[in-house]
């Protein structure tokens, strides 16, 4: 497939041949198999380049890293200022796993169908990045020169190991916002009309953690006291009553009062108390509720045990699994200490695994808020725009926790039962197209100007 042209003059509307050009993309993307190990990162990478080269990017303003098996990308588009820094943006060129039997389609031959695009990695995150890649060469063959430099950055690994998300954090730290792609987003109602839009400016830590019960055991007919998994029942039992305290930000605070009127009721009531003044009963009213006690506090839970080795002996040792998510600006070690103490057992072991990394809320800065919303009302005006927290983790953690501002800005705008992001028939709303390119456009020229 050829690259098509993006026409237009500076800051002209969204023409039909943008918008097709902006689908073709998103098509030949999904056709590279861009999971974990397949080696097609490089060159899907290297599609992209050839458009952006296309569109006038020189060469030496785009550069394609190999990182292993996968690959970063970076494609400049230089500024009028130097002494700016520059803005940058983000998304992630691999994908989840996908079993072609379990597919009604072949996850990876892009299909269009009954308004939708069919395939593996099309809401995740391929849309957007096909939606940027696309704005930035409409934005070179218009000769648009910006005061800031912009530069996009794909990596290659977000839904695994992340390598190549820490090698961009290192190299563009110094930049002066990131805006991602792959973070908060819009919603439609029933009848397609786009009424709500999240900009995603904190996630929760996410780590994992294995609390082990080991004793000598013995023969199953002379019980002892120190019997592994009793011990490591009542540790879940603890674990599970254990509260982490209530936390707010600034990001909690707006996200609640602005949820407060939608939701309505004895909960919305509680979620205005609880932004206003951390009232605690409301607090406690929200943590009742699965959709709400994420945005209130830490939250571990069980999610694996293991124990025993025989059906006739004493367990020499048992384990448990448990998953936290961390309220931004929390230490990791902090939350250890915190299971350790509530699991009471001085002989159990708390252990971290993998090596998570906490970062903070990023700041609702007003020239963001500003650009984003004009940018989304332009889509509708009665669409309600609010700061979002989320509980899992983007390229973005790694941005934060070096002290990059960094705001989840998906141009997609999807129906609630139509979200499929890692599971089966994923698919994305072909009509929504032309808005997404004039968004993605109003937020660059604006924070870029």
């Amino acid at each position: 497939m050829g690259m098509m042209v993006l026409p237009g003059l500076a800051g002209a509307a969204v023409t039909d041949a943008d918008a097709g050009a902006a689908k073709a993309i998103l098509l030949r993307s999904i056709g590279f198999r861009t999971v974990e190990g397949a080696g097609q990162v490089p060159a899907l990478a290297a599609y992209y380049a050839d458009i952006l080269k296309r569109a006038g990017f020189a060469d030496a303003d785009i550069v394609i890293t190999p990182i292993g098996e996968t690959a970063t990308l970076a494609a400049t588009l230089p500024g009028s200022d130097p002494k700016l820094k520059p803005i940058a943006l983000i998304g992630h060129m691999d994908v989840v796993a996908a079993n072609r039997a379990d597919w009604t389609r072949d996850p990876f031959a892009p299909v269009e169908e009954g308004g939708y695009i069919f395939g593996r990695g099309s809401e995740d995150n391929k849309y957007d990045v096909a939606m940027m890649v696309a704005t930035l060469a409409r934005l070179k063959q218009e000769g648009w020169r910006p005061r800031r430099t912009v530069i996009l950055l794909l990596s290659g690994d977000e839904e695994t190991d992340m390598k190549t998300t820490r090698a961009l954090a290192a190299k563009y730290k110094d930049v002066e916002l990131l805006l991602n792609g792959d973070g908060g987003g819009g919603l439609l109602d029933e009848g397609g009309k786009p009424v709500l839009y999240q900009l995603q400016a904190g996630e929760k830590t996410y780590a994992d953690f294995e609390i082990g019960f080991t004793d000598p055991g013995g023969h199953s007919s002379a019980p002892t006291p120190g019997n592994p998994i009793y011990r490591l029942a009542r540790a879940i039992d603890r674990i599970a009553a254990y509260r982490f305290p209530p936390m707010r930000n600034e990001l909690t605070r707006a996200s609640l009062s602005l949820s407060a009127d939608r939701i309505g009721g004895e909960v919305g009531d509680a979620m205005r108390r609880y932004a206003q003044n951390g009232d605690s009963a409301a607090a406690e009213l929200l943590s009742t509720r699965p959709e709400f006690v994420g945005q209130v506090r830490t939250t571990c839970v069980a999610t694996m045990v293991a124990g025993g080795h025989a059906l006739n002996a004493l367990p020499q040792s048992a384990r448990v699994s448990v998953n936290c998510r961390i309220f931004p600006g929390v230490k990791i070690e902090e939350v250890k200490a915190a299971l350790s103490k509530a699991v009471a057992d001085p002989g159990a072991t708390v252990t971290t695994l993998g090596d998570p990394l906490a970062s903070d809320a990023s700041p609702l800065r007003a020239d963001v808020l500003a650009a984003v919303r004009d940018a989304v009302k332009a889509r509708g005006k009665d669409i309600v725009v609010m700061p979002a927290m989320s509980s899992g983790a983007t390229d973005s953690l790694y941005f934060r926790a070096l002290g990059v501002p960094s705001y989840g800005v998906s141009s997609l705008f999807m129906k609630a039962e139509d979200g499929f992001a890692h599971g089966l028939n994923e698919r994305v709303p072909v009509a929504g197209i032309p808005a997404s390119l004039d968004q993605w456009d109003r937020v660059v020229r604006k924070l870029a100007e």
